[in-house]
């Protein structure tokens, strides 16, 4: 995937390029915009290691692309890197056993599975707790119940790529996606999971 620069970031790398050391309120000053205006823009810059900053002094054009280069493969990287092993039930599984298993397991999220890994559904913890707020005998309550069930689940296949699968974590504001593969017959086998923790550690761990 390549990382393109918006037409002001491309006009602000030129502006230092040429001024270098300037300081935000000079290339404010170039653009007619306002220093907080820039701020996002000088943060990306920055960030990607495209700009330098020193204090007091200003911004440098750094000529070391590694970091940008490292940004492109980053955001290629692929879900099947940084899956994890799923943690299952069955849809006859009690909602006391799910949520031994989900602490035990210490996890956010269980899918809910057939014999064959179809996914069924996907039940959490928020799910447990509604049943177990009422005088329900979790014992006797199977997961089923409870679960979200399929089409109605956001999931990521193999080949997605990690910005793709962040993407749809913010965007539904969900904490785990179920990874999967589509079956001939149009079910879905699941072969993995991706959390938003397994997401922000990666980005986390690049800087």
């Amino acid at each position: 995937m390549k990382i393109k620069l918006n037409t002001r970031q491309k006009k602000i790398v030129e502006i230092v390029k040429n001024n270098e050391p300037i300081t935000s309120h000079k290339i404010a000053e170039k653009l007619s915009l306002t220093r907080g205006a820039l701020r996002a823009d000088l943060s990306v810059l920055t960030m990607t290691n495209i700009l330098k900053a020193k204090p007091k002094v200003g911004y440098f054009y750094s000529n070391e692309d590694n970091k940008l280069i490292d940004l492109e493969k980053l955001y290629g990287k692929k879900v099947e890197d940084i899956k994890s092993i799923p943690v299952v039930v069955k849809e006859e599984t009690s909602v006391y056993d799910a949520i031994v298993t989900l602490f035990f397991e210490d996890v956010g999220s269980l899918f809910v599975i057939d014999d064959q890994q179809v996914l069924l559904g996907i039940v959490s913890r928020k799910d447990l707790l509604k049943v177990t707020m009422g005088e329900n005998d979790c014992n006797q309550i199977p997961v089923s119940i409870t679960m979200t069930r399929m089409p109605n689940i956001i999931t990521v296949e193999r080949e997605d790529t990690i910005l793709q699968a962040a993407e749809k974590i913010v965007r539904y504001e969900i904490d785990t996606l179920p990874v999967v593969e589509t079956k001939d017959n149009g079910k879905v086998k699941v072969v993995g999971r991706i959390s938003k923790t397994d997401v922000v550690r990666i980005f986390v761990d690049f800087y």
